[in-house]
């Protein structure tokens, strides 16, 4: 019969414990897959859970589409200001930076009047202390549904009362 001392049954213990050990832990990371390890997010997205979560400015699967780019375009609609209510063409084009887009006359001041406004959402446009001439200032949102935009803003004058004007616009 073959004796075994303590020392060698602690051996055999030690060893037959790491090797469930290793073997618990092989299984395990390889039944817990990266989920993110095939997926490619553009443009500064980050992907959790095999999901991209896309940067302001960006949208899609892969964070691939700029957002902007679906505001441009020509638009004709009205604005109701409190100072009266007005017919309105104006233009939305793309930019030098992926989430600005150029808006030429905004709110009817003149094909030579141009704002920059800053993609806030994947459906807004927003505009601070934009310079609209005479000393105007024009503050405010636009925000795209399909074909239709609506352009909420503020015109402050250097002197004088602000003219708060909400619009609807339609694609061209």
């Amino acid at each position: 019969m073959i004796m075994l001392s303590m020392k060698s049954i602690r051996n055999v213990a030690l060893s037959a414990l790491l090797t469930i050990g290793a073997f618990s832990a092989i299984t395990y990371t390889s039944c817990n897959k990266d989920e993110c390890k095939d997926v490619v997010c553009k443009n500064g997205g980050t992907c959790a859970a095999g999901v991209c979560s896309c940067p302001t400015g960006y949208e899609g699967t892969n964070c691939e589409t700029v957002s902007r780019d679906k505001f441009v375009g020509n638009w004709s609609g009205s604005d109701a200001c409190t100072s009266g209510t007005y017919t309105i063409a104006l233009s939305v084009a793309k930019s030098t930076n992926d989430i600005n887009a150029l808006v030429n006359n905004p709110g009817g001041f003149g094909g030579t009047v141009q704002i920059t406004g800053t993609v806030t959402g994947k459906n807004t446009l927003s505009f601070t202390n934009a310079s609209v001439g005479g000393g105007r200032t024009l503050t405010g949102s636009m925000t795209f549904n399909g074909n239709a935009m609506t352009f909420a803003y503020t015109v402050t004058p250097a002197t004088g009362s602000a003219d708060v004007c909400n619009g609807t616009y339609t694609k061209q």
